[in-house]
């Protein structure tokens, strides 16, 4: 960057921010626009009767990146978050099985063998396999904006290079099929895969890294929920000279002789007002940046490019506020299926549909903070679904859409019987549902999706596109739905490959941190 650029980044979610605070540190006069009337996307939060949710993401994983952005800026995670290591990681109910399984904090990989102790070595060369995959992947691939590939292919790397397309090629499944055939075990290795929008099934074996993060590094919570990261990131981006106005909807980018000359924003009083920018970053959906933002011959995707897309899973989301205490669940529970895989199939297949029963994830916040009442607890419950805004959206006290509220009822049926608390149901004191047309509606989620574009092979690493628009000079992406990728921490890498956009950096690894 030369000059004091002016930069205008569209959206106030955690990538949004997250790249205002980076590049005003870089010097740029940075002005954040977002729609709504605060700050977070995604990552938001919502209180009621004593009660407080986290409405987003809630496991804090790959603590080096949050480390590394947080050193960036000329502070520490240590500094800016108060974290606390879980113990158990999670709990993990199985469907048909009385008993639970707990991820401990420390022992974990002890824990894992002991659902198949016959699968001892096959699970160590699976666990240390996930460790070297993983120092790959933030070393070589996370943090590289794929302009040039020859950073990609330096010393080492070509000797990988057969081990490597195996991985690409073989689907995580069958290749936690080979090392445990206890379905337990296969469903704990598993699951990550949800977090990567896919299914096990779907998703490349790469991505059995996944499971270093869990087993390998524990699990940790920022205490005050992930608000309090959003928090901590608007005040970095504020401090560093960012300006960040909430109430501002990006109506249009404009675009001179083939590059960005500003936005174009509605002004929370009805007005219009033009920010001048040289550069623009656009966080928003990829699909709502291209077609509500961009004229049609500024745009890099055509329609049959869409239509090939994976958009992810939906979700339906349950924040309920329950009386008494629940032993019964863990911070973080899982809820698997025994045929999981109808389940996958329901969400992904060619017959969209809820699945029933669905394997379920609750958070209980209240078992590590001050969410709730005393004597009250604080659930957050996703169910997962198709992409389809159509299912509905939620309310509050049970006013949402039919098949949104049938879905969470269906929820807490499930919990109460797999869990052992069967009076769950009228325990519930605060209730509020949110689904698929809320995504759509509140963060023009492309087709109600409640994650981004899945990790399949065609949609990972330089297949996933472009950071830069190749029809416009000057207009860069962040955020989910480019590279590279979904979660909290691919979203910080997000804001920093923007950066390196800036600075012509074409190097594979993480920035330099300052001394």
């Amino acid at each position: 960057m030369t000059g004091r650029q002016r930069v205008v980044v569209i959206g106030g979610g955690i990538s949004g921010l997250a790249t205002a605070a980076l590049v005003a540190r870089e010097g740029a006069e940075v002005t954040l626009v977002e729609a709504r009337d605060e700050l977070g996307g995604r990552a938001g939060r919502w209180s009621s009767e004593g009660f407080t949710f986290d409405t987003g993401p809630s496991w804090y994983l790959m603590p080096e990146v949050f480390d590394h952005f947080f050193r960036l800026l000329g502070t520490s995670s240590a500094e800016q978050l108060d974290l606390v290591r879980l113990d158990p990681g999670y709990r993990v109910y199985f469907e048909g099985r009385d008993d639970a399984f707990d991820l401990p904090a420390t022992g974990a990989r002890d824990a894992l063998v002991s659902l198949d102790p016959t699968a001892a070595d096959r699970l160590d060369a699976y666990l240390a396999s996930a460790a070297e995959t993983y120092d790959l992947a933030t070393s070589r691939f996370l943090y590289s904006t794929y302009e040039s590939l020859g950073p990609l292919l330096g010393r080492g790397m070509l000797a990988r290079l057969p081990r490597l397309a195996r991985l690409l090629g073989e689907p995580l499944d069958r290749f936690i099929r080979r090392h445990s055939r206890d379905l337990r075990v296969q469903q704990v290795l598993g699951y990550p895969a949800v977090f990567l929008g896919t299914s096990p099934a779907a998703a490349p074996s790469m991505y059995h890294l996944m499971s270093h993060l869990d087993v390998g590094q524990g699990v940790l919570y920022p205490r005050g929920g992930f608000s309090s990261l959003i928090d901590a990131i608007a005040r970095l981006a504020e401090q560093h000279g960012a300006r960040l106005h909430t109430g501002h909807r990006a109506r249009r980018i404009t675009v001179e002789g083939g590059a960005v000359t500003g936005v174009e924003v509605e002004t929370p009083d009805g007005g219009t007002r033009h920010l001048p920018a040289d550069v623009v970053v656009s966080s928003a959906d990829l699909r709502v940046t291209e077609r509500q933002l961009l004229g049609p011959e500024h745009r890099s995707r055509t329609d049959a490019w869409w239509d090939k897309r994976d958009p992810g899973p939906g979700a339906v989301l349950a924040l309920l506020g329950v009386r008494g205490e629940l032993p019964e669940l863990s911070h973080h529970t899982l809820f698997f299926a025994r045929e999981w895989e109808r389940g996958f199939d329901a969400i992904y297949g060619a017959d969209p549909r809820i699945p029933d029963p669905a394997s379920l994830y609750v958070c209980r916040p209240s078992a590590s903070d001050e969410v709730a009442p005393e004597g009250h607890e604080n659930l957050f419950v996703l169910i997962p679904v198709p992409a389809d805004p159509e299912i509905g959206a939620g309310g509050v006290g049970g006013a949402g859409d039919a098949k949104v509220e049938a879905t969470v009822d269906a929820a807490i049926r499930q919990i109460a019987t797999w869990a052992g608390v069967p009076d769950l149901a009228e325990r519930v004191v605060v209730r509020r549902s949110i689904g698929p047309a809320d995504f759509e509606r509140e963060f023009g989620s492309w087709r109600g999706g409640a994650l981004g574009p899945a990790h399949t092979l065609r949609q990972s690493a330089v297949l996933r596109g472009s950071n830069a628009s190749s029809r416009v000079r000057g207009l860069l992406y962040a955020g989910a739905t480019t590279i590279p990728g979904i979660g909290l921490p691919m979203c910080l890498i997000s804001a920093e490959l923007v950066v390196k956009r800036l600075r012509g950096d074409r190097t594979a690894g993480p920035l330099e941190e300052p001394a």
